[in-house]
């Protein structure tokens, strides 16, 4: 799937832009980046939300920031059936070039950058946001206005988000660059619960495998091995929300012991695997 880029302009008289789709598959514009910031809501629908190298499933009542020049795919891609997204892109200078240096704004420019890495939020913020993003495409102009401010705040202060890429991955944007890894990650995809063999990953890019480590390294600044362990702990944070055991969630996304498990997940997100079970599920 090749990395597009997409061209984005307000609508007249707006100095950001909202979209208000209802059907799958209506935007072609998949794999793709911009240097605008976006907030996406998803009412209704479910799928799989892929942004930079985080892949995850999501529900209906999803909502993520997604920094600027990141690439992901579009959250209606491959959607049959029921579907709704609301989402909003602009940029950090919408309101002005001065406008995240105001005091009273210096959550939202927190916001601005924790946003590089991608956040995802939790079920409280996802209802409060949601009530006014689902107001929008119908609001006026400077209803719109007053409204993404608060939106803003409200995401700036939200003690439930939790950062797509907690070890800071980002991507060098030469579309055929971003082809190779994007073969990469549908590797890592498909294999991950089982053993990886760098060797078949190094294959794939047509590198031998030193030439592929510096390779993978520049263009995410994380090892493959780092890549990986990030990928299977992102499946598990999912997992993690269900009855399952914490050591049955470790083999089932690819780790082959409890211990690697438990310390690899302490290393990416700050928490074991228990601990972040309490605090975001209960």
């Amino acid at each position: 799937m090749k990395l597009q880029f997409e061209k984005i302009e307000p609508e007249a008289g707006s100095s950001f832009r909202v979209i208000h789709n209802t059907e799958p598959e209506t935007c072609r514009v998949y794999w793709h980046y911009h240097p605008e910031y976006e907030i996406v809501y998803l009412p209704f629908g479910n799928g799989q939300r892929r942004v930079g190298t985080n892949v995850a499933r999501y529900e209906s009542g999803e909502l993520v920031f997604i920094g600027p020049n990141m690439p992901h795919l579009n959250f209606s891609y491959g959607r049959i059936g029921q579907f709704e997204e609301i989402v909003v892109q602009l940029r950090d200078d919408f309101m002005g070039d001065k406008f995240l240096q105001k005091p009273e704004l210096s959550a939202v420019r927190r916001l601005f950058e924790r946003g590089h890495v991608g956040l995802a939020f939790g079920e409280d913020t996802k209802r409060r946001a949601g009530a006014l993003l689902s107001k929008l495409p119908k609001a006026g102009s400077f209803e719109r206005f007053l409204s993404l401010l608060q939106i803003l705040q409200l995401l700036a202060n939200a003690p439930d988000a939790e950062a797509l890429h907690t070890n800071g991955a980002r991507f060098d944007l030469n579309p055929k660059e971003q082809e190779r890894i994007n073969h990469i990650c549908q590797y890592v995809e498909q294999h991950y619960v089982e053993p990886i063999d760098i060797q078949d990953v190094a294959d794939i890019a047509s590198l031998t495998v030193p030439a592929f480590c510096r390779y993978f390294k520049r263009m995410t600044h994380l090892t493959f091995t780092d890549f990986v362990n990030e990928y299977r702990v992102n499946q598990a944070r999912r997992l993690l929300h269900s009855a399952r055991t914490v050591a049955d969630i470790g083999f089932a996304v690819g780790f082959n012991n409890l211990s690697h498990f438990n310390k690899t997940f302490l290393n990416v997100t700050g928490q074991t695997p228990s601990a972040y079970r309490k605090a975001f599920v209960g």
